[in-house]
């Protein structure tokens, strides 16, 4: 039996273009038993100093848990008479191209979905000493693999144990009735033992641990009439969604498609596989309420309200299209899976905060699930034997991101040169790029920095990756850049993938390339090989490359030596691109499974660039060390969980340049707001989108409008940074014409006119975690019409209200103004107030004057007023 299937389809160029959405296990329901000899009935158990653990008998049974300030707020809860711990064996099925997975559950060859809770007992720390030498205190729970994990834990702690366990049973019928009669009978059943286990880790957090052993087919017991009509409900669904999901049981009475019919000795020889391979699901089901929302994730493009939907958490390409017709359809056909859907993203985190003020982590990187399609529980199924995870406490949502990020990390203080202008993106050579600057200079534009994308000599030519000189550092040799002398920083482009770079010949080899890095690396032996060891070549658009083995030792010395000839050059900026596309076939140095490694690669790829940045500023002595306008900054796309940690800043990769929900810029801004949710304080899209598509029949290019409605929203985010695009002679440049330039300018200016309030915000966020854009629910989260909001608006702190156009042609917004504190909102343009909190108005906003408001009186907003009426924008 294969528990895991790949399957690579990098090189097939004709597919379904509405590929199904990969499956996964259906939410497995259960019944919980409670030994009462052994359990007590009703009783509070206090877990650290601030949390209390209630376990209650009544309706079958239940824990909840609450903080200590507030012992009737629940915080977490199971479903009373439900099992919340549950097991499966399943085969696992991923479909690999170029970056895009489809990651499924096969056939399901052993589920433990029934519980029994044998004992609940405090631990205090001098319990574990005794275990520590030689007695057992999980007593009769001898043989698991793992003990509790109880770094930073304050006593005591909370064990309950068990087990989770599956009944099999036969029909008989009474020939004396004319309708079957169903009569159940306990027979030969699996089971395995579990822990799970309570213990506070902060003031504000509790974590939870739950670890499976391994099945075994010994117990026998009658199950009650009650609990057995459970169990036959359960499987009579998972049969009829069987088909659709492609789950075949190995008890089943049907014949399960891909299996023959077992006998006696068959189903033997599957229990035996089966224990000796142990569980590789284990389930975590807890109540929810049915108008709870849902937000955060990571950085998702889409959804902000996940009730209702299945969430998986991935690392890998977002998609082009995600759904949105006709690109979608397109890139399917030519590139298997390549469109994406409303789940794909390059920074999931598996994280969420609710309207309920619960909140909730899972450590760890294993592939999982959060399945929130009924209305009155949560199931997480994580591909593994075990999970942990962390609950949290917080008063409001801004308490609860910033708890989060105490323990996930918090992104540094940006250096102020990067959010002081512009971050002008642009290629194709030294004569074009002192036009551009020329012009710009004539419209007295802030310009903060060039970040100059060097990909081998012509527009849109991906060849080969370079990176280029700082503007105003005194070089001018790279790419044959010459000097603007004006002082702008440069910043560059990096990716974790190495090139195999085509042969170069005679004199126009140039002196940049001179450094072989993937024969360089390959000698090394610092790149991620294959199950051969050799060499992996991963297919990344119409290339192969070679990636780094971050968990090589010798890799992230050598990967900053590049770095560090890059800033010597004089850049202070580089884009720390890719990071999501480890192979889940890979065999790494450390030696771990790729596909857990997968979703920590991104981690690690931003704690390399992180590292150099630190070492970097510390090699530097006296006033050069602290000189801000010599800071370096890296930003990237992918990410996980830890990633605010070790990034600077993030940007939402490769939006198509359109009008679209799942993949334009509405995307850009739920990208923008539900990223902040889980702790990515600073991100951005690219003005414009980047990805065009000029095929004789599907043609995306970016028009005038978008370009200029797009500059409008990014005045608005933390940095304000263009793009010509994969294609920029299709797509209109803010360099294309006299208006383009002009608005381009104006707004460069709007952003500009509140860096006053940038500063403070990146150092908040820097300080709490919190984001510098923000969906309306993080500051009123009472007010009912705010959870219906996603792309229309959100705020920049608490002092400014953004309500961009994101449609074709519009001229006009519906602006609401959120009820829960007294203050009137001022529109910028034409000092009109707006006091009724609440309220919802249409309000004009012809291009070039968007509808942004800010708080009567308040000094950020006089300030911020004061300051665009210099700029003469008022």
């Amino acid at each position: 039996m294969a528990a895991l299937r790949i399957t690579k389809m990098h090189h097939k160029h004709l597919n379904n273009p509405f590929p199904s959405t990969p499956s996964s296990l259906p939410l497995i329901r259960g019944s919980l038993f409670i030994n009462p000899q052994t359990v007590p009935s009703d009783q509070i158990f206090n877990v650290g100093r601030d949390f209390q653990v209630l376990w209650s008998t009544r309706n079958g049974g239940s824990l909840s848990i609450s903080h200590l300030s507030h012992p009737s707020r629940l915080i977490w809860s199971t479903v009373p008479g439900q099992a919340f711990v549950s097991a499966a064996l399943a085969e696992t099925q991923v479909e690999e191209s170029r970056g895009s997975f489809a990651i499924e559950d096969g056939n399901v060859h052993l589920l433990c979905n029934d519980q029994i809770v044998k004992d609940i007992r405090m631990i205090n720390e001098n319990d574990c000493y005794l275990e520590a030498n030689g007695l057992d205190f999980l007593s009769g729970n001898s043989g698991f693999d793992q003990r509790p994990y109880l770094k930073d834990t304050q006593f005591p702690v909370l064990l309950i144990t068990g087990w989770v366990f599956r009944r099999k049973r036969k029909k008989s019928f009474q020939a004396t009735e004319i309708h079957d009669r169903l009569q159940l009978e306990a027979e030969k059943s699996s089971y395995a033992r579990y822990w799970v286990l309570f213990d506070q880790k902060t003031s504000n957090q509790i974590g939870f641990q739950v670890k499976l052993g391994n099945p075994s087919f010994e117990f026998r017991s009658k199950a009650s009439p009650t609990a057995s009509r459970r169990y036959w409900g359960l499987r009579r669904k998972l049969q009829r969604t069987r088909r659709r999901l492609r789950l075949g049981w190995c008890w089943s009475v049907s014949r399960p498609r891909g299996f023959v019919k077992v006998s006696s000795s068959e189903e033997e020889k599957e229990e035996t596989v089966a224990e000796s391979m142990g569980f590789n699901r284990v389930c975590l089901t807890y109540s929810s309420e049915d108008n709870e929302r849902f937000y955060g994730f990571g950085e998702q493009f889409s959804h902000l309200n996940f009730k209702g939907k299945r969430v998986p958490i991935f690392v890998q390409e977002q998609g082009i299209g995600r759904g949105d017709q006709p690109i979608t359809f397109a890139v399917n056909l030519v590139s298997y899976r390549a469109g994406g859907d409303s789940s794909t993203t390059y920074a999931p985190s598996p994280h969420y905060l609710t309207s309920k003020m619960r909140s909730l982590y899972l450590e760890g990187y294993n592939y999982s699930v959060f399945d929130l399609t009924r209305k009155d529980r949560v199931q997480i199924q994580i591909h593994g034997d075990s999970v942990q995870g962390r609950i949290l406490h917080g008063n409001s949502p801004s308490e609860l991101i910033e708890h989060l990020t105490e323990t996930i990390g918090r992104l540094p203080e940006l250096p102020e040169w990067i959010i002081s202008g512009a971050v002008v993106g642009m290629q194709g050579g030294t004569d074009i790029v002192r036009q551009v600057w020329e012009k710009l200079q004539a419209h007295n534009t802030p310009v903060s920095a060039f970040w100059l994308q060097g990909l081998g000599g012509s527009k849109g030519d991906s060849g080969w990756i370079t990176a280029l000189v700082e503007l105003g550092s005194g070089y001018d040799e790279v790419q044959g850049m010459a000097e603007p002398n004006q002082g702008s920083k440069c910043s560059a482009y990096q990716s974790d993938d190495i090139l195999q770079p085509l042969p170069s010949s005679g004199t126009d080899e140039k002196p940049n390339r001179r450094r072989n890095l993937f024969e360089e690396a390959k000698k090394l032996d610092i790149l991620v090989k294959d199950k051969k060891g050799d060499t992996y070549m991963v297919p990344n658009t119409a290339f192969d490359v070679g990636m780094l083995d971050l968990t090589h030792p010798d890799a992230a010395s050598w990967f900053k030596q590049v770095l560090q000839d890059m800033v010597d050059g004089g850049v202070r900026g580089w884009m720390a691109d890719f990071g999501e596309g480890l192979p889940v076939d890979a065999s790494l140095y450390s030696g771990e499974d790729p596909i857990a490694a997968h979703n920590r690669y991104p981690e690690l790829w931003a704690q390399i660039n992180r590292e150099f940045v630190e070492e970097w500023k510390n090699a530097r002595s006296g006033k050069a060390r602290e000189d801000p306008e010599e800071a370096l900054v890296f930003f990237m796309r992918a990410g996980f969980r830890n990633s605010p940690r070790w990034g600077m800043l993030f940007w939402e990769g490769d939006q198509m340049v359109s009008w679209q929900a799942n993949d334009g810029i509405k995307s850009a801004v739920v990208g923008l707001l539900s990223s902040g949710i889980s702790g990515y304080a600073f991100n951005h899209s690219d003005i414009g989108g980047y990805c065009a598509v000029n095929l004789p029949v599907i043609k995306y290019r970016r028009s005038e409008e978008l370009l200029l409605r797009w500059m409008e929203l990014n005045a608005f985010t933390v940095v304000f940074r263009t793009h010509e695009g994969n294609k920029p002679s299709c797509n209109s440049q803010f360099y294309s014409n006299q208006k383009t330039l002009a608005h381009f300018a104006r707004f460069a200016k709007v952003y500009k006119a509140w860096k006053f309030y940038r500063v403070q915000l990146v150092k908040e966020a820097a300080q709490k975690g919190l984001p510098v854009c923000r969906h309306l629910f993080l500051h009123y989260p009472k007010d009912e019409h705010v959870h219906h909001l996603s792309y229309q608006q959100f705020l920049v702190g608490t002092e400014i209200l953004v309500v961009p156009v994101l449609d074709k042609g519009k001229k006009g917004v519906k602006a609401y103004f959120p009820a829960g504190e007294n203050c009137s909102w001022q529109h910028i343009w034409t000092g009109k107030l707006f006091a009724e909190p609440g309220c919802e108005v249409w309000v004009e906003a012809p291009i070039g004057q968007p509808a942004i408001f800010v708080k009567e009186g308040s000094i950020i907003g006089d300030t911020f007023l004061k300051n665009l009426r210099e700029f003469n924008i008022l």
